[in-house]
């Protein structure tokens, strides 16, 4: 039997233009946030994982000397958009393996330092070389999509109302204002069929949790939420020709996870999904199977993953609303889902009970391959 495993507490600082707050703060201040929330002592913790893909060196060790956890084992994940999420799936693989009873996961980065623009990608890379970074990517998947579906740009837009109507709700969000569809539509041009407002903002923030396998402390705590399924894959190596429509990776890892957790993706009751592009929730809802390939728009259409809806996706706003400082997302995916088991999300609650939750983090381009990671969780109510 597979060593269960709980997420105890949980800790976020809302996300932002941060320029004046160092790195090290905004963990530190998430990670405290996390363990008094799981209502144990600093002492409790026998292992950090950080997650960061910008951080810059020791970033774990910088953070953890000034919270007062300095002396443990800490490892630093860097692994691009899923550097967070690949943290925690770490830390519970240490568990599962015996090696530690309860440990803190950590996820931040500071994309202000850069000053805009895209993020830096590695330049060795041949299509990064060529200028080929995440805006463009996204673009040409959404050129695919649009001529390969029934979906148009006034699609794309729904999404990014969707998320920026949920984000004004949200007290951790970056952009906390509503759009309409023409107002999406008419924003600044990034790459074609993707405007400004079908992009996530960059910025700052920082989300921890305190993980446990210790089921006396999960019971004791009230809180505590399973962690069902923490699956985590790569893109496969193809330097041919590949549908860009549509998610290998994503889908490959759904359901790896799916079958972990033991449920099909209709007893899952709300999605932390990885909207960076607007194009990629409309992707993702087919990736992951909540309905058919190019029946994406239909579903949202229909306010099935509205918040009010029976499979609400990304209440809370999503990266296009609550921002994507890299490192941070996957953990903030899992905080606002533990919030919405716990029934805690506040203003961006679902309306119908949650007891599952998914999230699902992926990213970095990489010539050859469908992204660079995928990590998918499955939390369940304990």
């Amino acid at each position: 039997m597979t060593q269960p495993v709980w997420i105890l507490g949980t800790g976020m600082v809302p996300f932002g233009k941060h320029q004046d707050v160092k790195l090290e703060l905004l963990a530190g201040r998430a990670a405290r946030e996390a363990i008094g929330d799981a209502g144990v002592d600093k002492g409790a913790v026998d292992e950090v994982f950080f997650g960061s893909s910008y951080g810059g060196p020791l970033v774990g060790q910088r953070t953890m000397r000034d919270v007062g956890l300095a002396g443990l084992p800490i490892t630093n994940v860097e692994n691009a958009c899923s550097s967070g999420a690949t943290a925690l799936r770490d830390a519970v693989a240490a568990i599962r393996s015996g090696r530690m009873r309860t440990g803190l996961v950590v996820g931040a980065d500071n994309l202000t330092r850069f000053a805009g623009g895209t993020i830096p990608l590695e330049a060795t890379d041949l299509e990064v070389n060529l200028g080929v970074v995440m805006p463009a990517v996204y673009a040409m998947r959404a050129q695919r999509y649009l001529a390969e579906t029934p979906a148009g740009p006034e699609d794309l837009a729904e999404v990014s109302v969707k998320a920026r109507r949920n984000g004004a709700d949200n007290p951790y969000a970056q952009t906390r204002s509503a759009v309409d569809r023409d107002e999406v539509l008419a924003s600044r041009m990034v790459a074609d069929p993707l405007t400004l407002l079908m992009c996530c903002p960059t910025g700052d923030g920082a989300a921890a949790v305190v993980v446990t396998g210790d089921e006396e402390l999960a019971r004791r705590h009230g809180g505590s939420v399973e962690i069902a399924a923490s699956v985590l894959a790569s893109g496969r190596y193809n330097p041919g020709y590949k549908d860009i429509s549509v998610s290998e990776l994503t889908r490959r890892t759904a359901a790896e996870a799916y079958a972990a957790a033991g449920l099909t993706p209709q007893e899952v009751d709300v999605f932390e999904v990885h909207d960076a592009f607007a194009i990629a929730e409309l992707m993702y809802y087919e990736a992951l199977g909540l309905c058919g390939v190019g029946e994406a728009r239909e579903l949202l259409a229909d306010g099935h993953t509205a918040r009010s809806g029976p499979q609400p996706v990304n209440p809370g706003g999503g990266l296009l609303s609550r921002g994507h400082p890299i490192g941070a997302t996957g953990l903030a995916q899992i905080c606002e889902s533990v919030w919405q088991l716990r029934g805690s999300a506040g203003p961006v609650q679902v309306d119908r009970p949650a007891r599952t939750a998914l999230t699902h983090c992926t990213g970095g381009g990489i010539t050859g391959l469908d992204h660079g990671a995928c990590a998918v969780h499955i939390l369940v109510a304990a």
